[in-house]
């Protein structure tokens, strides 16, 4: 089930901002993606009772499980982050990490002829973790290409103490930065969003000031989960095993994707990987077996750096 048949390829977003796709391109109706059999249910989950194996809908439907999936993925929740939202937000403050978002930064960006654009990660885990650092790798070409790439001043923003997550890995963005003339601010942990004046400011004070921000707010699981007492942890992810994916409140719920709660990226390849794992697992379960415990947590990525 979902809330909507409104299935956007999230990868896409990131070309949507140059005016390399469109997000109408990029979206199709979910039953399109399902098998024949399977019954597609378009409707919100209120809350799971899991000691009843209940799964409540809005409008008052229980649905029973023998085996519960949780798929809900990520959400983003900029209301989190004071400022944010307010004075300037979709005028000189934008996120591409939705298609509203990254259509209305395509027409900022056409707009922009110069000045000082930072690319800002409020908090981690968001949803693929390489994308704002592709933003800045695009963002060069394309200022490029526009014979504007002098009069812009790019800078990415973000709370690790690198590039990237970890050191090896870190490595090679943190030398496309450097060749690329892009600025990076590290350990920089994102209190506030002030589109008034153009900069944001850090919990321990510090600003980047700006003309245009792309800022990736803050990530956490489905509002319902919330609602559902030990289903999830205080952001919203589903607590798993993370060789099996097999829930920690109940061994018949399991979660997959950027809905479980492992200590990995929140990435398309590392559900594809997880998938695997879970199809096995959930028919173990059934069978009475014991799990596969196989899953190692990688993951593997594509890094578009332009041109």
């Amino acid at each position: 089930m979902d809330q909507d048949d409104r299935h956007v390829y999230q990868p896409g977003l990131l070309f949507v901002p140059f005016g390399l796709t469109s997000s109408e391109e990029i979206t199709r109706p979910r039953h399109r993606q399902l098998r024949s059999g399977v019954d597609f249910r378009q409707v919100a989950v209120d809350h799971v009772d899991v000691s009843a194996n209940r799964v409540h809908l809005h409008g008052g439907v229980e649905l029973d499980y023998d085996v519960l999936v949780v798929a809900s993925g990520s959400m983003l929740v900029p209301d989190e982050t004071e400022g944010l939202t307010g004075p300037g937000w979709m005028e000189k403050v934008f996120t591409f990490y939705t298609p509203e978002g990254a259509t209305a930064l395509q027409g900022a960006l056409e707009r922009f002829e110069g000045g000082r654009l930072v690319v800002n990660i409020v908090d981690l885990p968001i949803k693929c973790a390489v994308a704002p650092l592709e933003f800045c790798f695009l963002a060069d070409s394309y200022f490029h290409d526009r014979k504007l790439r002098e009069r812009v001043e790019l800078v990415f923003v973000t709370p690790l103490d690198g590039a990237f997550t970890k050191p090896v890995a870190s490595k090679t963005p943190a030398g496309l930065l450097k060749d690329k003339g892009i600025q990076l601010v590290s350990e920089f942990n994102t209190g506030q969003v002030d589109g008034k004046n153009g900069k944001l400011v850090s919990y321990d004070e510090r600003d980047v000031p700006f003309d245009l921000a792309v800022v990736v707010p803050l990530h956490g699981g489905a509002s319902y989960v919330g609602h559902s007492p030990g289903l999830g942890d205080e952001l919203g992810f589903i607590q798993v095993d993370a060789h099996t994916l097999q829930s920690k409140v109940a061994p018949n719920v399991f979660a997959i994707g950027d809905a479980a709660g492992v200590p990995t990226s929140k990435a398309g390849s590392v559900t594809h990987f997880e998938g695997e794992v879970l199809v096995e697992n959930v028919q173990r379960f059934l069978d009475g077996k014991p799990l596969d415990a196989s899953l190692d947590g990688h993951t593997n990525c594509f890094i578009e750096t332009g041109f």
